[in-house]
């Protein structure tokens, strides 16, 4: 097996793809803006990547057989076209299901996902496309951690609303098995957690792998959309709030992908929890 490249490997999902293929003994190069910011679990050689640079482009693929690729629209067509000069074989992507199933609301999220995928596609590399929904990390982005820690409460919106909540590790194992085995080229897997979960279990899951009572103190529409504003762009503001109204008591659909495909079950969200207890900790 010839060299991976791992794009965006100081990201949550980047990070788990770089350390497992390292457990793996694959040979490796960690591709960031910000390399000096890597912390793998073992000596790696790394490489400044960026996507919308490409003067970049060429260091980071001399001599890549495959590549995890974590893709923005900008500047993905270009790096697919230095990979395919390189002579790269194999591109995993780390797309969304929502370019297959969304809300309405979410149309700026399937349109910046599906330009990536259509720029994989065309760029005539064999690809697999991993199509997660819902990272169990997105909590991460809007307050919980900081409320926990100092009030033992979340403020949200929509108790109720269900997720299929992906342990970032499960997403990185299917990226492993697709970029060391064999027969996952021009596939796309849509890989989910093991369930649908509202956000108040997922509250409850987090009381327990702190060992705290937690409680959930639940917000307007227009409340949610208030916190929300200083945190992130009014589009994705409007996506993830109408995801969460429309989810409103509504199960999501789940696959059994993971499992399939690693041999293994899904991790649930309460050993998301555990693993990231030290997050919601002062």
């Amino acid at each position: 097996m010839g060299k991976i490249l791992v794009t965006g490997a100081t990201g949550q999902v980047g990070a788990e793809v770089l350390a497992q293929l390292l457990a793996a003994g694959a040979d490796v190069r960690a591709g960031a803006r910000t390399p000096e910011k890597l912390a793998p679990p073992a000596p790696v050689e790394t490489a400044v990547l960026d996507l919308t640079d490409p003067a970049t482009y060429g260091p980071a693929l001399a001599g890549v057989e495959k590549v995890f690729l974590y893709a923005v629209p900008q500047g993905t067509a270009g790096f697919l076209a230095a990979a395919r000069e390189a002579g790269v074989r194999h591109v995993v992507v780390l797309s969304s299901q929502t370019v297959v199933d969304a809300f309405p609301v979410q149309k700026p999220i399937v349109e910046m996902h599906r330009a990536v995928e259509e720029a994989v596609v065309a760029s005539g590399i064999p690809y697999t496309l991993l199509r997660p929904h819902n990272f169990a990390t997105n909590i991460l982005m809007w307050g919980w951690p900081e409320s926990i820690r100092a009030e033992g409460r979340i403020r949200f919106p929509y108790p109720e609303s269900h997720s299929d909540a992906i342990h970032e590790k499960d997403i990185a194992a299917v990226a492993v098995v697709a970029l060391t085995g064999q027969g996952h080229e021009n596939q796309a897997y849509f890989i989910s957690g093991p369930r649908s979960i509202t956000q108040r279990e997922q509250l409850a899951d987090l009381a327990e792998a702190l060992g705290r009572p937690l409680e959930f103190e639940e917000l307007t529409d227009a409340e949610a959309r208030e916190a929300l504003a200083p945190i992130v762009p009014v589009w994705v503001m409007d996506a993830v709030v109408g995801y969460w109204a429309g989810s409103d008591g509504i199960p999501t659909e789940v696959s059994d992908t993971v499992e399939r495909l690693t041999g293994r079950p899904a991790r649930t969200f309460a050993e998301w929890a555990r693993d990231h207890a030290a997050d919601f900790t002062a």
